[in-house]
């Protein structure tokens, strides 16, 4: 039985046959995880498919316009739903084998902001059920609804709901990505202060260029963002003095 590959140190010297093999077991074992993760959500396919169903306003259901239509829609909920399970997994495998190439400081940074975009990703996507997804969908299947008989196909929604609640979960990484280079010294909290106005400007362009065509989901997206771009700027302050504390105490 192969075992685990182990994790090499900072600057650990490995021969290139070593460097791929354990490249190779690594993806062996995310490959497993996502395996494995497909398995329990596609047993719980039917509940995830009416998790994301139940956002959509009036009791409306879901219909299908072809014969292959269900087990494909049921396969990209549960495909959808393993990659999010076995993302931890996976990311995790990814890291240990790129950690040897960075520096012990600079991994506790990258260890920090991994384990922080966890948490925000999860709350990303618990903002994106609750407020922003239903929102959208209140506007979008009653918008006009005097003119068109209003039906909502399973395929187009699942990859609608699920490319928002991704999207507005990405958003909210938004603080452990400058926080995290804050900590490395890449980004300095003084120029995030003086740009303050051109910052905006970008994160009202991201906000845009996200999922969702309606104006409802856009302003939705784009309310967090600014919210979280002016509090990436204070946790980055914070983030420079004690990158600053932790020069003046380490040895030189």
């Amino acid at each position: 039985m192969r075992r685990l590959p182990r994790r090499l140190q900072h600057d650990e010297g490995a021969e290139l046959v070593d460097h791929l093999d354990e490249l190779r077991t690594r993806l062996v074992v995310s490959l497993i995880a996502v395996g494995a993760a497909f398995g329990v959500a596609y047993a719980e396919h039917k509940r995830l498919v009416r998790w994301l169903e139940s956002p959509l306003p009036g009791h409306r259901k879901l219909v299908t316009y072809g014969v292959a239509e269900p087990f494909l829609t049921s396969l990209q909920v549960s495909l959808a739903a393993s990659v999010a399970l076995a993302l931890p997994i996976v990311l995790w495998q990814l890291w240990s084998f790129l950690a040897p190439a960075v520096e012990p400081r600079a991994q506790r940074a990258v260890a920090w902001c991994v384990a922080s975009a966890t948490g925000l990703f999860a709350a990303g996507i618990a903002f994106g059920y609750v407020v922003a997804l239903p929102a959208a969908l209140k506007f979008l299947t009653n918008y006009d609804a005097s003119i068109y008989d209003i039906q909502v196909r399973a395929k187009e929604y699942i990859s609608f709901a699920v490319a928002v609640l991704v999207a507005v979960g990405v958003v909210f990484e938004l603080p452990a990505v400058i926080v995290t280079l804050a900590r490395l010294g890449i980004v300095k909290s003084g120029s995030l202060r003086r740009h303050r106005r051109v910052g905006y400007a970008i994160v009202a362009v991201i906000a845009v260029a996200l999922p969702g065509v309606d104006p409802v989901t856009t302003t939705l997206e784009m309310i967090p963002l600014f919210l979280l771009f002016e509090a990436s700027i204070w946790l980055s302050v914070v983030a420079e003095r004690r990158r600053r504390l932790s020069l003046a105490s380490s040895p030189s």
